[in-house]
Formats: C-alpha cells, structure tokens, sequence
C-alpha cells in the first residue's frame, strides 16, 4: 500500500502509484477526488440527472479498467475528463437515435416534478450568477464544452485539446466565438451580471 504521506491524496503520483498496490482503493480515492466535478461536467452535456448518473458510473467504470493504458502525457484529471467527453458525446448520439415512446416521457416528466435536482441547483448556485448558466447551456455543444472546460474546470487550450481531441488553435478561436455568443445571449436576454 502507497504511503498517504509521501504523496498528497489527490495528487497524480498517489492515485496512481496506489493503482498497482491497490486498485480498489486507488480507483475510490479517484472517485473521491473527481467524481463531483467530473459529475457536474457531464451534467452540462446531458442536462438530465439520471442519464448523467448513468453516464459518471460508466466513466469511472471506464477509468478503472483502461487505467494500465494511461500513459501520462496528460494529467489524471484531464485524461478523465476526456473520457467523460468523449462518453457524453457517445451518449447524445445514441439517445437521439433512440426514439422515446410517449409513456417514457411521461413517467422521466413526472419523476423529475418529485425529485429536486441537488445537482444542477448545487451548480448553477456555485458557478454561475443570475441566468448566466442557463445562458451558457443555450450554446451549441462545442461552444458550451469549451467555455465550461476552460472557465469552470480550469483547463489550459493544450489541456482541452487533449479532452476533446481537437488543435489548440481552432479551441482558441472556438473560445473567442463562444465568448462572443455568450455575450450576444447576454445581451439579447438582458441579463445584468454582478
């Protein structure tokens, strides 16, 4: 077992060093360290709390057993939100091509009028100011993903083009349009920011 001591918790080198003595552990400490914002930032793609439920549990299932093939060219945190992103893109492709029977419908609309969304209120009271959020979610996925990425998780341009899988320089253009954007929604939405 790896020394808690030696090595900060949530540091890279601890989780995983302690992935080879015990994986168990290893993959709860990860879990502990990103599991929340990993959560909150696939909630930004799904906007839906039980899809995004589904979705974190399949991302940290996924990190558990791809982690032999992380190679370190990033750190842990962006390589596990890559694989967020990726699985969110995954995830809305098939879900639009899965058509939704009436019933369904119903029965996810009446779930969610009896449950309170600790989630998106957590967030949207911890982020954003006055309507801000709900502008942000009104951008197209690649404008939104950018802006969350790099203003709210706190990723550099190289960092988000490791997740995302694109050159940094159609990311740092991509920004400028999404700051660009946001701030027509803004305006157009009369929101006063504080």
């Amino acid at each position: 077992m790896v020394n808690k001591e030696v090595y900060p918790i949530n540091s890279n080198s601890y989780l995983l060093s302690n992935i080879k003595s015990n994986p168990t552990e290893a993959i709860e400490d990860i879990m502990d360290t990103y599991g929340n914002d990993v959560k909150k930032f696939i909630y930004t793609y799904l906007k839906n709390e039980a899809d995004t439920d589904d979705v974190t549990q399949d991302v940290f299932v996924t990190v558990y057993l791809k982690i032999g093939t992380f190679k370190g060219d990033s750190s842990l945190k962006t390589w596990i939100y890559s694989i967020a992103a990726n699985m969110c893109k995954d995830y809305i492709r098939r879900h639009r091509l899965r058509p939704q029977n009436l019933f369904q419908r119903l029965t996810q609309q009446e779930f969610k009028k009896n449950q309170t969304s600790d989630i998106a209120e957590d967030y949207i009271r911890s982020t954003v100011k006055e309507g801000l959020f709900e502008k942000i979610m009104e951008l197209p996925v690649k404008y939104r993903e950018v802006i969350i990425l790099y203003y709210y998780k706190d990723l550099s341009i190289k960092e988000i083009s490791y997740v995302l899988k694109e050159k940094e320089s159609t990311l740092q253009s991509r920004l400028l349009r999404a700051r660009k954007k946001l701030r027509e929604l803004i305006n157009k939405g009369g929101i006063v920011l504080g």
